[in-house]
């Protein structure tokens, strides 16, 4: 574990720019990317722009995905919300589209497409899907343009390249990494690469787990449960929880093919479980957070090669922690300044400070008021912070304070069905 660090306001360039088959205690899944707007204090608007008067005062579209079978399965499909950007609140507007388990979503660069997978193994047979939506910008209406397959059971998770022309789709059953390329009106095709994890998995019991943890989940197979392009759109980087790596494709950007790198994968401590990835704003650090030993480790990142170097790794928990907690989801500030973390069964939000070496401290925490946060995002405005609590089936919405940055309760619950992924809509571009 490495020393603490301290954080140096100063050093930032400044520039913003699952799975769910755990066994016995949890179930397990997801991370999507929203846009962020950084909004200086003194630019907040009154209360009486609710609703209206400005990009800052004007509301916002946010998706909804949920399970409808498994987890739980209380859901009905993906529903619309719309966030008051003043007081954070989340107003549920409609079921805007019944899919089986959209447990993950994304949305198209331009705001006008959604894409989700459909977390399910029937498939054409024996796979999962993913399906698109076309969006109407004013109603926040969704409209199913077609579905394809994953090229997978269990599809977990997905995420659009810098040109939306291709999907990677990650399918945490079959071990599998699907490369789904987006047509100009939208629709998804058939894949036009497809990876299969093969090899030897971890042992049970995670080398860094915290003291009494029983958190073993996906040891069984090779279970691919996150891929992301990186900032120059150059190489993909994959999480595989089970065989405790993670993979590094170069990217070809005409045709979507996948090509090892050089460097094809680095491995994480045994047992460990890594499950999603981050890139800092600044494009030269990546985070990872393990599942099983719920623990967050910083790579230095060679954008010319993909190579990854480890340079920390400690605890996503709080001090002193002991028993179980299944780690699920990270996310960092508009500025960089803060690394927040979701940490299940101990059902609370983490939060860490970067220094200028990309190293992490602990600096606080927020209990999530639910239960089981699956995913969380925090809205364009940078201000406030939504859980995805699974097993409690609602929403709770925190302010960020932006100088210490923890998030506090602003006593909002919002129900919701086995809730998995919120993602806002894009101002589009």
């Amino acid at each position: 574990m490495s020393k603490d660090v301290t954080l140096d306001k100063t050093s930032f360039s400044g520039h913003v720019s699952r799975r769910g088959f755990l066994k016995g205690a949890a179930a397990a899944a997801v991370a999507a990317q929203a846009a962020s707007v950084p909004i200086a204090r003194a630019q907040q608007p009154d209360a009486s722009t609710f609703w209206g008067g400005g990009d800052f005062g004007s509301p916002r579209f946010a998706y909804l995905g949920t399970y409808t079978v498994g987890n739980g399965g209380n859901g009905e499909g993906i529903y619309l919300y719309q966030s008051q950007p003043i007081t954070g609140e989340l107003k549920l507007l409609k079921l805007a589209a019944s899919t089986p388990s959209p447990s993950f979503l994304a949305a198209s660069h331009s705001g006008r497409f959604l894409y989700t997978v459909n977390e399910v193994s029937n498939f054409e047979g024996n796979s999962g899907s993913v399906s698109a939506f076309s969006v109407n910008r004013q109603t926040g209406d969704l409209t199913l343009i077609n579905t394809v397959s994953s090229q997978g059971a269990g599809a977990t998770f997905l995420s659009l390249d810098a040109s939306g022309k291709f999907l990677f789709v990650c399918n945490y059953g079959g071990g599998t990494l699907a490369v789904i390329p987006v047509n100009e009106d939208g629709s998804v095709g058939t894949a036009v690469d497809v990876k299969t994890d093969v090899g030897d998995v971890g042992p049970t019991t995670a080398t860094n787990a915290p003291p009494g943890s029983f958190a073993f989940s996906g040891h069984d197979a090779p279970h691919v449960h996150c891929a992301i392009p990186d900032p120059n759109n150059k190489f993909v980087l994959q999480t595989d929880l089970g065989q405790d790596r993670i993979y590094v494709y170069s990217l070809n950007p005409v045709s979507g093919k996948l090509t090892p790198a050089e460097v094809p994968f680095v491995a994480l401590p045994p047992g460990d479980g890594p499950r999603h990835l981050a890139f800092h704003p600044n494009g030269r650090w990546l985070y990872s957070i393990q599942e099983e030993a719920s623990t967050l480790t910083f790579f230095s990142y060679d954008s010319t090669s993909g190579g990854l170097i480890s340079q920390q790794t400690i605890s996503a928990l709080p001090p002193g922690f002991a028993g179980t907690s299944f780690a699920s989801e990270l996310r960092f500030s508009d500025d960089g300044r803060f690394l927040y973390v979701a940490n299940r069964l101990y059902d609370g939000i983490a939060v860490f400070a970067v220094n200028f070496k990309g190293e992490l401290k602990y600096v606080g925490e927020a209990a999530t008021r639910g239960d089981y946060p699956r995913q969380f995002t925090i809205d364009p405005t940078g201000n406030f912070l939504y859980s995805c609590n699974q097993r409690s089936d609602n929403l709770t919405s925190f302010r960020i304070d932006r100088g210490s940055g923890v998030p506090k309760f602003i006593g909002q619950y919002v129900p919701a069905g086995s809730p998995s992924c919120i993602i806002f809509l894009p101002s589009g571009r």
